[in-house]
């Protein structure tokens, strides 16, 4: 491959995990209080809105984009080894994959769907929203750390690929 072309490579994986990181930092925050804040009812179907919403070429270009990024980011690094950064490549390329990606996948979307199925005017629908609220919201840490981790180990594979 080309040095043009890792550079893009590990320049765009910086770029889309930490895109997505700020998304993810934006409703540990913030969203997720301020619908915290609301009746239990408007919260939830605020939620609901949002989880439908989401659903659309910005978010997941970002989302999907920043996982196949990363994904040719693990495989440069490992036929790279040698390569100064490919250690940090490797790094960041996993840190997304496992701890953004994956979580998303087995943590957080199978509590959207639950969530989806919820009705915001029935009285019994405020526990597991209240429930939902703090774990999803204690799960989403766990992503935007692992997101904004990883965008910090491509900018430094980066350097490492160019010193200053």
């Amino acid at each position: 491959m080309t040095s043009r072309f890792v550079f893009a490579l590990v320049l765009g994986s910086a770029l889309t995990t930490g895109l997505v990181a700020g998304i993810f930092y934006a409703f540990s925050t913030g969203v997720m209080r301020a619908f915290g804040a609301l009746a239990p009812r408007a919260g939830l179907a605020a939620m609901q809105s949002v989880n439908t919403a989401v659903i659309n070429p910005l978010f997941l270009g970002a989302f999907l984009g920043a996982a196949a990024l990363s994904l040719a980011a693990s495989v440069h690094a490992v036929t790279h080894r040698g390569e100064p950064g490919a250690g940090l490549l490797l790094a960041g390329a996993l840190l997304y994959l496992l701890g953004s990606f994956l979580w998303t996948v087995v943590f957080h979307i199978p509590r959207n769907n639950a969530l989806a199925a919820l009705d915001p005017a029935d009285p019994a629908s405020v526990r597991p929203w209240l429930d939902y609220l703090r774990v999803w919201t204690a799960g989403n840490h766990v992503r935007t750390v692992a997101s904004l981790a990883s965008t910090a180990c491509f900018v430094l594979a980066l350097v490492a690929r160019r010193p200053l």
